[in-house]
Protein backbone atom coordinates (compact mmCIF):
# COMPACT_ATOMS: atom_id res chain seq x y z
CA UNK A 1 0.00 0.00 0.00
CA UNK A 2 1.50 3.32 -1.07
CA UNK A 3 1.62 6.33 1.25
CA UNK A 4 -0.53 9.35 0.41
CA UNK A 5 1.51 12.53 0.22
CA UNK A 6 -0.34 15.75 1.11
CA UNK A 7 1.31 19.01 0.14
CA UNK A 8 1.36 21.98 2.50
CA UNK A 9 -1.05 23.82 0.17
CA UNK A 10 -3.52 20.91 0.23
CA UNK A 11 -3.24 20.69 4.01
CA UNK A 12 -4.00 24.39 4.39
CA UNK A 13 -6.95 24.15 2.03
CA UNK A 14 -8.43 21.22 3.95
CA UNK A 15 -7.96 22.81 7.36
CA UNK A 16 -9.33 26.14 6.14
CA UNK A 17 -12.44 24.47 4.76
CA UNK A 18 -12.94 22.61 8.03
CA UNK A 19 -12.61 25.81 9.99
CA UNK A 20 -15.10 27.56 7.73
CA UNK A 21 -17.56 24.72 8.11
CA UNK A 22 -17.39 25.14 11.85
CA UNK A 23 -17.77 28.92 11.89
CA UNK A 24 -20.53 29.48 9.35
CA UNK A 25 -22.94 27.20 11.16
CA UNK A 26 -23.65 30.23 13.33
CA UNK A 27 -24.90 33.61 12.10
CA UNK A 28 -22.82 36.71 12.59
CA UNK A 29 -22.97 37.78 16.22
CA UNK A 30 -21.11 40.41 18.20
CA UNK A 31 -18.72 38.33 20.30
CA UNK A 32 -16.78 41.21 21.84
CA UNK A 33 -16.61 44.97 22.07
CA UNK A 34 -14.03 45.00 19.26
CA UNK A 35 -15.09 42.31 16.75
CA UNK A 36 -13.16 41.58 13.59
CA UNK A 37 -14.29 43.22 10.38
CA UNK A 38 -17.40 41.91 8.66
CA UNK A 39 -16.88 40.79 5.07
CA UNK A 40 -19.28 41.94 2.36
CA UNK A 41 -19.02 40.84 -1.27
CA UNK A 42 -20.14 43.36 -3.88
CA UNK A 43 -20.44 41.78 -7.31
CA UNK A 44 -21.72 43.55 -10.43
CA UNK A 45 -22.07 42.67 -14.11
CA UNK A 46 -23.04 45.12 -16.84
CA UNK A 47 -24.92 42.42 -18.80
CA UNK A 48 -27.01 40.90 -16.01
CA UNK A 49 -30.02 42.97 -17.11
CA UNK A 50 -30.83 43.37 -20.80
CA UNK A 51 -32.35 46.36 -22.59
CA UNK A 52 -35.87 45.05 -21.89
CA UNK A 53 -35.16 44.90 -18.18
CA UNK A 54 -34.99 41.10 -18.14
CA UNK A 55 -32.44 39.20 -16.05
CA UNK A 56 -29.85 37.12 -17.90
CA UNK A 57 -30.13 33.72 -16.17
CA UNK A 58 -26.61 32.64 -17.12
CA UNK A 59 -25.01 35.84 -15.84
CA UNK A 60 -26.92 35.88 -12.54
CA UNK A 61 -25.91 32.26 -11.94
CA UNK A 62 -22.28 33.18 -12.57
CA UNK A 63 -22.55 36.12 -10.16
CA UNK A 64 -24.07 33.98 -7.41
CA UNK A 65 -21.50 31.23 -7.89
CA UNK A 66 -18.54 33.60 -7.93
CA UNK A 67 -19.72 35.50 -4.86
CA UNK A 68 -20.19 32.48 -2.56
CA UNK A 69 -16.92 30.96 -3.78
CA UNK A 70 -15.04 34.16 -2.99
CA UNK A 71 -16.86 34.71 0.31
CA UNK A 72 -15.83 31.29 1.61
CA UNK A 73 -12.47 31.26 -0.17
CA UNK A 74 -12.92 27.87 -1.83
CA UNK A 75 -12.43 26.54 -5.35
CA UNK A 76 -16.01 26.21 -6.61
CA UNK A 77 -19.61 26.99 -5.64
CA UNK A 78 -20.52 23.39 -4.83
CA UNK A 79 -17.73 23.28 -2.27
CA UNK A 80 -18.98 26.57 -0.83
CA UNK A 81 -22.55 25.34 -0.49
CA UNK A 82 -21.39 22.12 1.17
CA UNK A 83 -19.88 24.37 3.84
CA UNK A 84 -23.07 26.39 4.15
CA UNK A 85 -25.49 23.44 4.35
CA UNK A 86 -25.32 19.75 5.31
CA UNK A 87 -27.32 16.89 3.74
CA UNK A 88 -29.30 16.56 6.97
CA UNK A 89 -30.36 20.22 7.03
CA UNK A 90 -33.88 21.54 6.56
CA UNK A 91 -33.53 24.79 4.63
CA UNK A 92 -35.89 27.76 4.48
CA UNK A 93 -35.11 30.31 1.78
CA UNK A 94 -36.62 33.60 2.96
CA UNK A 95 -37.60 35.54 -0.13
CA UNK A 96 -39.66 38.71 -0.64
CA UNK A 97 -42.82 38.95 -2.74
CA UNK A 98 -43.49 42.72 -2.80
CA UNK A 99 -45.13 42.95 -6.21
CA UNK A 100 -43.19 45.95 -7.47
CA UNK A 101 -39.73 44.67 -6.61
CA UNK A 102 -39.79 40.97 -5.62
CA UNK A 103 -36.84 38.66 -5.18
CA UNK A 104 -36.13 37.56 -8.77
CA UNK A 105 -37.18 34.02 -9.60
CA UNK A 106 -33.85 33.52 -11.37
CA UNK A 107 -32.06 33.96 -8.02
CA UNK A 108 -34.50 31.71 -6.13
CA UNK A 109 -34.06 28.93 -8.70
CA UNK A 110 -30.27 29.12 -8.61
CA UNK A 111 -30.03 29.10 -4.82
CA UNK A 112 -32.39 26.12 -4.60
CA UNK A 113 -30.35 24.30 -7.26
CA UNK A 114 -27.09 24.78 -5.37
CA UNK A 115 -28.62 23.59 -2.10
CA UNK A 116 -29.82 20.43 -3.84
CA UNK A 117 -26.35 20.01 -5.38
CA UNK A 118 -24.99 20.12 -1.83
CA UNK A 119 -27.04 16.94 -1.16
CA UNK A 120 -29.93 18.47 0.79
CA UNK A 121 -33.13 16.58 0.01
CA UNK A 122 -35.46 18.54 -2.26
CA UNK A 123 -38.41 17.91 0.06
CA UNK A 124 -36.44 19.60 2.86
CA UNK A 125 -36.19 22.95 1.02
CA UNK A 126 -38.83 25.67 0.79
CA UNK A 127 -38.98 29.22 -0.55
CA UNK A 128 -41.46 31.51 1.18
CA UNK A 129 -42.11 35.03 2.44
CA UNK A 130 -45.45 35.90 4.00
CA UNK A 131 -46.30 32.30 4.80
CA UNK A 132 -43.18 31.36 6.75
CA UNK A 133 -44.94 30.92 10.10
CA UNK A 134 -47.36 28.39 8.60
CA UNK A 135 -44.80 26.64 6.38
CA UNK A 136 -43.75 23.24 7.82
CA UNK A 137 -40.23 23.56 6.38
CA UNK A 138 -39.66 26.94 8.05
CA UNK A 139 -41.18 25.65 11.29
CA UNK A 140 -38.55 22.87 11.36
CA UNK A 141 -35.74 24.71 9.57
CA UNK A 142 -32.17 24.22 10.75
CA UNK A 143 -30.83 26.68 8.16
CA UNK A 144 -32.14 29.94 6.72
CA UNK A 145 -30.97 31.71 3.56
CA UNK A 146 -32.10 35.34 3.49
CA UNK A 147 -32.49 37.28 0.25
CA UNK A 148 -34.44 40.28 -0.94
CA UNK A 149 -34.17 43.41 -3.13
CA UNK A 150 -33.08 46.63 -1.41
CA UNK A 151 -35.39 49.64 -1.42
CA UNK A 152 -36.35 52.76 0.45
CA UNK A 153 -39.22 52.25 2.86
CA UNK A 154 -41.78 54.69 4.22
CA UNK A 155 -41.73 53.23 7.76
CA UNK A 156 -38.13 52.09 8.28
CA UNK A 157 -36.10 54.23 5.90
CA UNK A 158 -34.98 51.19 3.94
CA UNK A 159 -36.07 47.59 3.57
CA UNK A 160 -33.14 45.19 3.49
CA UNK A 161 -31.80 42.02 5.04
CA UNK A 162 -32.72 42.96 8.62
CA UNK A 163 -36.31 43.91 7.82
CA UNK A 164 -36.86 40.84 5.64
CA UNK A 165 -37.41 38.77 8.79
CA UNK A 166 -40.46 40.77 9.88
CA UNK A 167 -42.69 37.94 8.64
CA UNK A 168 -41.29 35.68 11.36
CA UNK A 169 -43.52 37.45 13.88
CA UNK A 170 -47.33 37.07 13.92
CA UNK A 171 -47.65 40.83 14.56
CA UNK A 172 -45.27 42.81 12.32
CA UNK A 173 -46.94 46.02 13.49
CA UNK A 174 -45.32 45.49 16.89
CA UNK A 175 -42.04 46.55 15.25
CA UNK A 176 -43.30 49.73 13.56
CA UNK A 177 -42.78 52.20 16.39
CA UNK A 178 -39.92 54.72 16.37
CA UNK A 179 -39.24 54.24 12.64
CA UNK A 180 -39.01 50.46 13.12
CA UNK A 181 -35.92 50.97 15.29
CA UNK A 182 -36.05 47.50 16.86
CA UNK A 183 -36.22 45.37 13.72
CA UNK A 184 -32.94 43.79 14.83
CA UNK A 185 -34.84 42.07 17.66
CA UNK A 186 -36.45 39.83 15.03
CA UNK A 187 -33.13 38.07 14.60
CA UNK A 188 -33.23 36.86 18.19
CA UNK A 189 -36.63 35.19 17.90
CA UNK A 190 -36.43 31.39 18.50
CA UNK A 191 -37.60 30.56 14.96
CA UNK A 192 -34.69 32.59 13.55
CA UNK A 193 -31.84 32.83 16.06
CA UNK A 194 -28.69 30.97 15.08
CA UNK A 195 -29.96 29.68 11.74
CA UNK A 196 -28.98 32.17 9.02
CA UNK A 197 -26.02 30.98 6.94
CA UNK A 198 -26.13 33.49 4.09
CA UNK A 199 -27.66 36.87 3.26
CA UNK A 200 -28.08 38.20 -0.28
CA UNK A 201 -29.11 41.83 -0.71
CA UNK A 202 -30.31 42.14 -4.30
CA UNK A 203 -29.06 45.39 -5.85
CA UNK A 204 -30.04 44.76 -9.47
CA UNK A 205 -32.56 47.62 -9.70
CA UNK A 206 -32.79 49.11 -6.19
CA UNK A 207 -35.31 51.82 -5.31
CA UNK A 208 -33.66 54.94 -3.88
CA UNK A 209 -36.71 57.11 -3.09
CA UNK A 210 -40.35 56.70 -2.12
CA UNK A 211 -43.25 59.05 -1.47
CA UNK A 212 -45.45 57.06 0.91
CA UNK A 213 -46.49 53.57 2.03
CA UNK A 214 -46.00 50.94 -0.68
CA UNK A 215 -45.05 53.65 -3.18
CA UNK A 216 -43.19 52.56 -6.30
CA UNK A 217 -42.07 54.49 -9.33
CA UNK A 218 -39.49 53.23 -11.86
CA UNK A 219 -38.17 56.79 -11.97
CA UNK A 220 -36.65 56.10 -8.56
CA UNK A 221 -34.93 52.86 -9.52
CA UNK A 222 -31.81 52.32 -11.58
CA UNK A 223 -29.83 49.47 -13.11
CA UNK A 224 -27.09 49.06 -10.51
CA UNK A 225 -26.66 45.44 -11.69
CA UNK A 226 -25.28 44.17 -8.41
CA UNK A 227 -25.58 41.79 -5.48
CA UNK A 228 -24.30 42.19 -1.93
CA UNK A 229 -23.47 38.84 -0.32
CA UNK A 230 -22.31 38.01 3.19
CA UNK A 231 -22.98 36.50 6.60
CA UNK A 232 -23.69 39.76 8.46
CA UNK A 233 -27.13 41.26 7.67
CA UNK A 234 -26.28 44.56 9.37
CA UNK A 235 -23.11 45.03 7.32
CA UNK A 236 -24.96 44.28 4.07
CA UNK A 237 -27.68 46.79 4.89
CA UNK A 238 -25.06 49.39 5.87
CA UNK A 239 -23.26 49.04 2.54
CA UNK A 240 -26.56 49.09 0.65
CA UNK A 241 -27.63 52.21 2.54
CA UNK A 242 -24.42 54.01 1.59
CA UNK A 243 -24.98 53.20 -2.08
CA UNK A 244 -28.57 54.48 -1.85
CA UNK A 245 -27.40 57.68 -0.16
CA UNK A 246 -24.85 58.30 -2.90
CA UNK A 247 -27.46 57.70 -5.61
CA UNK A 248 -29.83 60.15 -3.91
CA UNK A 249 -27.08 62.76 -3.85
CA UNK A 250 -26.49 62.34 -7.58
CA UNK A 251 -30.18 62.38 -8.46
CA UNK A 252 -31.36 65.24 -6.24
CA UNK A 253 -28.12 67.28 -6.56
CA UNK A 254 -27.97 67.60 -2.76
CA UNK A 255 -27.78 65.50 0.39
CA UNK A 256 -31.46 64.68 0.88
CA UNK A 257 -31.81 62.60 4.07
CA UNK A 258 -34.14 59.64 4.11
CA UNK A 259 -37.45 60.30 5.84
CA UNK A 260 -37.59 58.45 8.13
CA UNK A 261 -33.96 57.61 8.73
CA UNK A 262 -32.84 53.98 8.64
CA UNK A 263 -31.94 54.07 12.33
CA UNK A 264 -32.73 50.38 12.80
CA UNK A 265 -29.43 49.44 11.14
CA UNK A 266 -27.29 51.07 13.83
CA UNK A 267 -29.67 49.89 16.58
CA UNK A 268 -29.27 46.33 15.27
CA UNK A 269 -25.57 46.57 16.14
CA UNK A 270 -25.62 48.69 19.28
CA UNK A 271 -28.64 47.18 21.01
CA UNK A 272 -29.36 43.80 19.46
CA UNK A 273 -25.75 42.77 18.71
CA UNK A 274 -26.48 41.02 15.43
CA UNK A 275 -23.83 42.62 13.23
CA UNK A 276 -21.65 45.60 12.36
CA UNK A 277 -23.02 48.87 10.97
CA UNK A 278 -19.81 50.96 10.92
CA UNK A 279 -18.45 51.05 7.37
CA UNK A 280 -14.94 51.47 8.78
CA UNK A 281 -15.29 47.98 10.27
CA UNK A 282 -16.63 46.37 7.12
CA UNK A 283 -14.36 44.80 4.51
CA UNK A 284 -15.94 45.32 1.09
CA UNK A 285 -14.62 42.93 -1.55
CA UNK A 286 -15.48 44.11 -5.06
CA UNK A 287 -15.87 41.73 -7.99
CA UNK A 288 -16.68 42.41 -11.62
CA UNK A 289 -17.90 45.61 -13.26
CA UNK A 290 -17.36 48.61 -10.97
CA UNK A 291 -18.33 51.62 -13.09
CA UNK A 292 -20.40 54.02 -10.94
CA UNK A 293 -20.24 51.61 -8.00
CA UNK A 294 -20.93 54.55 -5.62
CA UNK A 295 -18.87 53.03 -2.82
Amino acid sequence: MSDTIITRREFLQKTTAAALAATVTLPFEMKSENPIKSKVLLIRHQDVIDKRGQINEIVIRQMLDESVTKLLDVKNPTEAWKILVKPTDIVGIKSNVWRYLPTPEEIEINIRRQIINASVKEQNIAIDDRGVLDNPIFQKATVLINMRPFRTHNWSGVGGCIKNYVMFTPKPSDYHSDSCADLGALWNLPIVKGKTRLNILVMLTPQFHCLGPHHFDKEYTWAYNGLLVGHDPVALDSVGLKIIEMKRRLYFKEDLPLRPSAKHIVVAEKKHKIGISDLNKIEIIKLGWMKDALI
